[in-house]
């Protein structure tokens, strides 16, 4: 069931007249049977999958909690007898068993998402080598549950945060199922930690019609952003991606730019529609983007675009293995070898290449995504080692630094490298990909785009319209309410409101993408 259906707009009308009919005690209930009914339609064939994640997440957090408590409680009888050392040898003994036990959870949650999801990239990989010897193995076709990954980085999450003692394990399996299930953010996010989500989930919420009014006109302008801009855009994307052989040079560049809008308004319209959803019930989910394409450097760029993805990896790969033990060793040796310079940067750029090789991979499995990854790590590594030489150029040019120009040039500077690396995503072939990036260097063949070629590859002029105006929009709004959010504004105008959710009514109605051959058969992050 696609958010843009009409039967997911009367799902979601039923689940919300349900909720705020029952008894308050019981809406929690009423969000799981939606959440599972969701995925139910969703296809059946994927119920059983979301099912074991629960169930793995359920037990492993369960023996981690008796686990501490009893290290807790033993602590506590012996507090007047063991000394400090003896406390902090019991503890630590207890500490490695408990991540024993996270370990056998992390891999039987990860491990069926690794096999679904990477046995057939794998499998190719070996076949190549294989080739060389005449040799070929099959590759099995196995199934894809929708959101998989978003499930389950969001449950492994909570594992982990319950290894720490940062989270207590739920001991009810349904309140948990629906935490791990909660059906507006299933399929594309945002991941949702379990001490910002979970209390919201089971909580009563009395209805609030400044909350309802307020997430209703976030859900319009959702649609808004994915059926006018992004849908549209996509018409023009295939035809570019699958003629790529006609399409080279100036038409690479054209293609960078309608991704990123298409792009931006896919996720960020998916997540509007989600986190308003969630609003209209009295649910706070986590933002999950930040006026990304405002961003003067890529790591900034990373701090405002999929929010949520980005601090998972941060906090339970990119952390950890900068401070695990066997790192730090390194870290001393190399130290003592070639320099303190160099020995305190190695752990952290180490962790940095590792963290960003497994966000690459977790966005698809092929070489295009790993590289993607990559190319972003490397970005990001340049410009960190380049800091000393940027704080000279701006003691140089003092006024420079806070120029609204040079803001600005930073900006474009950062929205067009990000949307070249990005364009991998699109073409999928590596090679292909680098092989177009050249061509827009030999062959700029600007003028055959304003002699014909912009209604060449899918859309007309009335489709261009569509674009530039919405793009204006969404670009207008989001600066509009850089302080406050527009919405919440807007919200506590009743007639004011009312007029914005007909216009935005009657924009999706009468400009959005769809009708005959029009095929939203998912928003870009279901694939992941």
């Amino acid at each position: 069931m696609l958010f843009t259906s009409f039967s997911f707009v009367l799902f979601a009308a039923l689940t919300l007249l349900l909720y705020f009919t029952v008894p308050k005690r019981a809406q929690w209930c009423v969000l799981l049977c939606a959440s599972l009914g969701f995925y139910l339609l969703c296809g059946m064939e994927y119920f059983i999958f979301i099912l074991y994640t629960a169930a793995v997440t359920y037990l492993t957090a369960f023996l981690l909690q008796k686990r501490a408590d009893a290290e807790d409680a033993t602590v506590a009888a012996n507090r007047d007898t063991w000394s400090k050392a003896e406390r902090k040898s019991f503890r630590a003994v207890e500490k490695k068993k408990r991540f024993h036990i996270l370990i056998v959870g992390l891999l039987l949650g990860f491990g069926m998402l690794a096999v679904l999801k990477y046995t057939a990239f794998v499998l190719e990989g070996v076949n190549s080598v294989l080739s060389l010897f005449g040799g070929e193995v099959g590759i099995p076709s196995l199934l894809l549950p929708l959101g998989i990954s978003f499930y389950t980085f969001q449950s492994m999450g909570y594992l982990i945060d319950v290894y720490r003692k940062t989270a207590r394990a739920e001991q009810n399996p349904a309140k948990l199922l629906l935490f791990v299930s909660f059906f507006p953010q299933l399929l594309q996010g945002p991941i949702s930690r379990f001490g910002a989500l979970h209390q919201q989930l089971i909580a009563a919420h009395p209805f609030d019609a400044l909350c309802f009014r307020s997430g209703l006109l976030r859900v319009m302008w959702g649609y808004f952003k994915k059926m006018l801009l992004a849908d549209t855009a996509m018409v023009a994307i295939k035809t570019l991606v699958e003629q790529s052989d006609t399409y080279r040079g100036v038409y690479v560049f054209a293609l960078i730019l309608l991704y990123s809008a298409q792009i931006y308004g896919d996720f960020t319209g998916g997540i509007d529609i989600t986190v308003g959803l969630s609003e209209m019930m009295g649910i706070q989910l986590t933002e999950n983007f930040n006026r990304p394409f405002s961003s003067k450097s890529t790591k900034e760029y990373w701090n405002r675009w999929h929010i949520t993805m980005g601090s998972w990896f941060t906090d339970y790969v990119f952390y950890p293995l900068s401070v695990c033990r066997p790192m730090q060793l390194l870290s001393g040796h190399v130290c003592d070898k070639l320099g303190n310079g160099l020995g305190m940067r190695l752990p952290v750029y180490l962790a940095t290449v590792a963290t960003w090789f497994l966000t690459g991979l977790w966005h698809g499995a092929g070489w295009n995504f790993i590289v993607w990854g990559l190319l972003n790590c490397l970005v990001i590594l340049v410009s960190r080692e380049l800091e000393p030489l940027y704080r000279r150029f701006y003691a140089v040019f003092p006024r420079l630094a806070n120029s609204r120009i040079w803001g600005a040039w930073q900006a474009i500077r950062t929205f067009l490298l990000m949307g070249l690396i990005r364009s991998l995503d699109c073409y999928r072939n590596v090679g292909l990909t680098f092989r177009l990036w050249g061509s827009m260097l030999t062959d700029w063949n600007v003028g055959e785009l304003f002699s014909g070629g912009l209604t060449s590859f899918g859309l007309s002029v009335a489709d261009w319209a569509v674009i530039l105006c919405s793009a204006a929009v969404i670009f207008a709004v989001s600066h509009m309410g850089r302080e406050q959010p527009l919405r919440h504004r807007i919200a506590r105008m009743p007639v004011a409101w009312c007029a914005c959710v007909c216009a935005l009514l009657v924009a999706v109605l009468i400009f959005g993408a769809y009708g005959i051959g029009y095929d939203a058969s998912q928003f870009i992050y279901t694939q992941f």
